[in-house]
């Protein structure tokens, strides 16, 4: 058993207090400060009322202020007036543990369900980007480009003959042989830039200045002679020296 206005008092004067400053801090009139430490609780409001203001200045001075206020319930207040003014403390709510479980149930759901997501996304990605059958398959091989069958040789001399450099004399015989010199083609001096064309199984040909003529066999340029006088067995596939007969 202490006395409370004593105490209330000698603790703020250690700490060089005023009323007006104590005030100021706590809010509590300083009228009432004063009642407090002369213990004139009635000229307080009301017993609530002296309870916290009790209490406030009590822990505003670093004392316990539960300890007051259970010493002014104890010297003010008796019978069933102190049990129902005296503070309870009720127990702290316990967390129920059916609500933290089913927060538990429902991350974990979601998690599987994402899961199964994104494993049916990477199989159906895998399995899109497989080949088919047909991409798999190699493209078959071009066919080897056929070489060009090689043309039959012709069986005929097909013969054009050209006075481009100069003048010349030109006899041509169709098919000689037997002796004979067969049938006469033509028989003159092929000027110059005249053309004769000729064609046989054979030609004998006589060109007094082969180098003056221009002469093509099958559409192939071929040459049967210079200077000198030249006479010539020409076929399709061959140029050959002929004796004047």
């Amino acid at each position: 058993m202490f006395e409370i206005g004593n105490t209330l008092r000698e603790a703020r004067l250690k700490r060089d207090l005023d009323f007006r400053e104590v005030e100021q801090a706590t809010k509590i009139r300083g009228r009432y400060l004063r009642a407090l430490e002369e213990e004139d609780f009635d000229a307080l409001p009301a017993e609530t009322y002296v309870r916290g203001f009790l209490r406030s200045y009590a822990e505003f001075l670093g004392l316990d202020g539960q300890l007051y206020v259970d010493e002014y319930n104890s010297r003010f207040v008796t019978g069933d007036d102190y049990l129902v003014l005296r503070p309870r403390r009720s127990p702290p709510k316990r967390t129920t543990r059916g609500l933290e479980t089913n927060v538990i149930l429902l991350a974990l759901t979601a998690i599987a369900v994402l899961t199964a997501l994104v494993i049916a996304a990477w199989k159906f990605s895998a399995t899109s980007n497989k080949p088919t059958a047909a991409a798999r398959t190699p493209p078959a091989a071009a066919p080897k480009a056929k070489r060009p069958a090689p043309r039959p040789k012709p069986n005929r001399a097909n013969l054009l003959v050209t006075a481009r450099h100069g003048d010349s004399w030109l006899e041509v015989h169709a098919n000689p042989g037997a002796g004979k010199l067969g049938k006469l083609l033509y028989q003159g001096t092929l000027q110059k830039g005249q053309s004769q064309r000729f064609a046989a199984k054979k030609l004998w040909v006589n060109a007094a200045t082969p180098a003056n003529l221009l002469v093509k066999l099958n559409g192939e340029r071929v040459t049967i002679g210079m200077h000198d006088p030249v006479v010539v067995l020409i076929t399709a596939n061959s140029i050959t020296s002929a004796q004047p007969q």
